[in-house]
């Protein structure tokens, strides 16, 4: 009896301790590793870079192409052909992306080449962009600058860091819509891990052109995407209409619906830009998380960036991004326009007040007076409706390898008027 009440009492005890145990818990990855540089990797990480010389990204089969020199730095792209950069197996996280342009990439055709990356085997894009907007800048121009995210040494590379999971497969495609031969430089890094955590999302691209906002409506730089999501932020580009010239585009707020807005949105800025962290105007400058790569005021041609990294903005259900399309000038300048056809509408106007643009007169936007009217003080400015052609790349990272959101535009719309528009008037500098 004493035996059988031992036995009960250390099988008793090695079921207490055993339960009691520290479980050991799945090594996943997580970015944070990556940025912990004195620490060794986990076992079952590897580092892998593929590009021309190395078109698998295959251990021990770089440079081999010319017996250990510089063999096949680049990669041609017929007209109308599509070339796969990258096809890996997961799950991996891509850290980094390089191209630089070459042979074939004049700015005519830089709208009409694009990038699209596809996770986990999706037939839909998560990404598809015009491949020089999708690189930090707008309107397909080239600028030196450098941020969060991107950068463009000396005006003639791309550089992208943001971090992109998979779980299955991750693949990313070039394609040639142009009708020349293109020589393409790449190189992406990557790291191939054992396991992402759960919480680990996508990232997504949203790229679209309005040539001509309608005034009053705001410009959509994200449509409502379902999910559960990050949005990251975006790179904006605008083509001022030449109905307005000598007149200031960026009075426009930002506006963020989130989780079921409608009407009015949880987040609104105060105008364009101070939503990309400036004020009183909008010259050239390029910062971590936001910037202005052109600032042509002499043709009203802008691109700019803002990105949120120490701001995130979350949504659990939803979200939708705009920004308003509403300009500034006086009553002088807007009556000298209007006799030229610009049938310019105030939104409200500044009335002086102890020798100080401090009040400000709402209109009634269904009867509103004429620009004439005592309601528009001589000197003094006055916010009025735009229409513009503007165009934008929206990043956001989703809880789903693709989204509801709709394709890329087709390539008369990525490319209509764009020489004429922006190309020709800033080589006349």
């Amino acid at each position: 009896m004493k035996n059988v009440f031992r036995i009960s009492f250390f099988l008793g005890l090695t079921i207490i301790a055993s339960c009691n145990a520290p479980k050991k818990e799945k090594k996943v990855f997580v970015l944070e590793d990556i940025q912990k540089y004195y620490q060794m990797a986990p076992n079952g990480v590897e580092t892998i870079w593929v590009s021309s010389e190395n078109k698998n990204g295959l251990k021990g089969e770089g440079g081999k192409t010319n017996k250990g020199a510089k063999g096949d730095a680049f990669s041609m792209i017929g007209p109308g052909d599509t070339l796969t950069i990258f096809d890996k197996k997961g799950p991996g996280i891509i850290t980094k992306i390089w191209s630089a342009n070459s042979f074939g990439w004049s700015k005519e055709n830089r709208r009409k080449v694009s990038i699209n990356m596809y996770w986990d085997g999706e037939a839909k894009p998560a990404v598809s962009a015009p491949f020089t907007d999708f690189f930090g800048i707008g309107l397909g121009l080239m600028a030196p600058f450098e941020n969060e995210f991107f950068s463009m040494p000396e005006g003639r590379s791309f550089n992208c860091s943001v971090p992109m999971p998979f779980r299955k497969s991750g693949k990313i495609e070039i394609v040639n819509e142009s009708e020349d031969f293109l020589m393409f430089y790449y190189k992406i890094n990557m790291v191939k891990v054992p396991e992402l955590s759960d919480d680990t999302m996508y990232f997504h691209t949203y790229w679209n052109r309005d040539s001509a906002t309608t005034k009053g409506v705001d410009y959509t730089i994200l449509p409502k995407v379902n999910g559960r999501g990050r949005y990251i932020g975006t790179n904006i580009g605008v083509i001022g209409n030449d109905k307005y010239v000598g007149t200031w585009f960026g009075e426009g707020e930002a506006k963020i619906y989130l989780d079921g807005d409608t009407t009015f949105p949880s987040l609104s800025g105060t105008g364009t830009e101070d939503y990309i962290g400036t004020g009183w105007g909008q010259g050239e400058y390029a910062n971590k998380i936001q910037g202005s790569t052109v600032s042509n005021k002499e043709h009203d041609i802008y691109t700019f960036y803002r990105f949120h990294t120490y701001d995130p903005v979350y949504f659990h259900e939803d979200c939708k991004v705009t920004i308003q399309q509403i300009g500034n000038s006086t009553k002088e300048n807007i009556l000298k326009l209007n006799s030229n056809g610009a049938d310019i509408q105030p939104v409200w106007s500044y009335v002086e007040k102890d020798g100080y643009n401090a009040a400000k007169r709402y209109l009634d936007m269904k009867n509103p007076p004429a620009v004439t009217s005592e309601d528009f003080p001589s000197g003094v400015s006055t916010n009025f409706y735009r229409s513009d052609d503007v165009s934008a790349t929206a990043y956001f990272y989703l809880d789903k390898p693709s989204s509801n959101l709709p394709g890329l535009p087709s390539l008369e719309v990525r490319t209509k008027d764009i020489n004429e528009k922006v190309y020709e008037k800033l080589n006349k500098k």
